[in-house]
């Protein structure tokens, strides 16, 4: 699209936040998310990445979203990169009155999104080791700290943007199965042990040259760390159907990134966290079928088939180990 004039309300929070003074700029649009709008604008100083938080998500179902989940985003990014410097973008400033934030503009030169790279099948299992690792020194940090809770106040908005949009309004299409994916939404609600970044997926993750760089946190909660882990090892058992010449490599990256959190958990049994993480799993993979944020690459039949066997069957019977969950996804979509 190029550079054109930013909109009113991104230059409204940019002079709340006192990084804009009414001097001509120009900006672009940036893609990549249906609950913000995202901008770069190209500032006096330099260019910043600007969020404004949208009520109502860019999707086919009706979901719509608090604004004010940008107040807790801005938090968790201080909160991460606190425990992990370089884990998050560096926040300029966040401006309620709008529902903007703005933040250091990472370039994708040299911070390239890996959902382009998972997306192009380049399987690296050392850097979703990487991922792995830093997520649960971010919980481990949080958890250490339970004074935190008390910054995010969030069960409705989590509720509102993760657990009924996936779980709750998946068991609608699977009545059948409806008895357990309630019991998933219950049992998530009911383990507030760490900070949650709640969107932890590919499409939110940098490559940078130091790491992983985490962003979109509009979900922060003070909750399961559970989530996160399934959330995002969801993603690459979905990514196999995408890619699939590249599957033996995602699910080489599942276990990496399996392995690394797990040597990193010290707040609770490293094993009751993966149970809970296992159960989750094929909620969410049933969800990015039949919720109401359906995976935008899974689009025919047949995957969607496959999604929707390999979830069932582990709703029905459950696993404890995240290695069971992948070698039913394998065994299932190994199958014509």
């Amino acid at each position: 699209m190029g550079e054109i004039a930013p909109p009113e309300e991104i230059l409204a929070g940019l002079r709340h936040m006192r990084l804009w003074h009414g001097e001509p700029v120009l900006g672009e649009p940036l893609t990549g998310g249906v609950s913000s709008d995202i901008w770069r604008i190209d500032l006096p100083g330099g260019p910043v990445c600007v969020k404004r938080a949208l009520a109502k998500l860019r999707v086919a179902a009706d979901w719509r979203a608090p604004v004010s989940r940008n107040l807790y985003e801005a938090r968790w990014m201080r909160r991460a990169n606190a425990a992990v410097p370089g884990s998050a973008p560096a926040l300029l400033g966040q401006d309620e009155a709008t529902g903007a934030l703005a933040m250091e503009f990472l370039p994708a030169a040299d911070h390239p999104l890996w959902k382009a790279l998972l997306r192009d099948g380049h399987a690296d299992p050392a850097f979703a080791a990487a991922v792995g690792a830093r997520l649960v020194r971010i919980h481990a940090a949080t958890a250490a700290d339970p004074a935190t809770a008390a910054e995010f106040p969030t069960d409705s908005i989590f509720y509102d943007i993760r657990l009924e949009p996936y779980l709750v309004a998946t068991a609608t299409r699977h009545p059948d199965r409806a008895d357990a994916l309630h019991a998933l939404v219950a049992a998530t609600r009911a383990n507030k042990r760490a900070l949650v970044h709640g969107d932890v997926s590919p499409k939110n993750i940098l490559a940078g040259p130091r790491g992983p760089v985490f962003l979109d946190a509009e979900c922060a909660w003070w909750g399961d760390p559970a989530f996160d882990l399934a959330f995002c090892l969801n993603h690459l058992l979905l990514k196999c159907l995408w890619t699939p010449a590249a599957a033996p490599g995602f699910l080489a990256c599942f276990a990496a990134l399996a392995a690394a959190y797990r040597a990193g958990i010290a707040w609770e049994a490293p094993a009751a966290l993966e149970a809970r993480a296992a159960r989750l799993l094929p909620g969410l993979l049933l969800a990015r079928v039949d919720g109401k944020s359906p995976a935008e690459y899974i689009t025919t039949d047949a995957d969607k088939a496959h999604v929707r066997r390999a979830a069932r069957a582990l709703l029905a019977a459950p696993r404890d180990r995240l290695d069971q969950i992948a070698a039913a996804w394998r065994e299932e979509t190994a199958t014509p």
